[in-house]
């Protein structure tokens, strides 16, 4: 049975995150993430993907949608998705763009 459970998290500190601390958690949970950026408004049209991706949001804002499984949710500085493989989801980078660590977790 596939489990399609999308998990956010929301940042709950006062504090903005920063990069090289959102970096140290994911490489504590034995994820290898990777940075990456993307112009204002850039577009992520629909795709799935055969592993779990693990992102944390380090700066500006990224809007992920999810056709069949739920409501989209915008993602701010130190918020994380945990998207499961095989969740259908597209994406819209915010107004002032996005910067991201991502990791990927295989499936077993």
């Amino acid at each position: 049975m596939k489990t399609h459970i999308i998990h956010i998290q929301k940042w709950a500190r006062a504090e903005a995150p920063n990069e090289s601390t959102l970096y140290q958690q994911m490489v504590s949970e034995g994820l290898e993430p990777y940075r990456w950026a993307s112009n204002p408004q850039d577009i992520f049209p629909a795709h799935e993907h055969k592993y779990e991706k693990v992102i944390m949001i380090v700066a500006g804002s990224i809007t992920f949608g999810f056709p069949i499984e739920g409501e989209p949710t915008t993602l701010f500085p130190g918020d994380r998705l945990n998207l499961p493989p095989g969740v259908m989801h597209n994406a819209v980078a915010g107004k002032n763009g996005v910067v991201c660590l991502e990791a990927q977790r295989s499936v077993k």
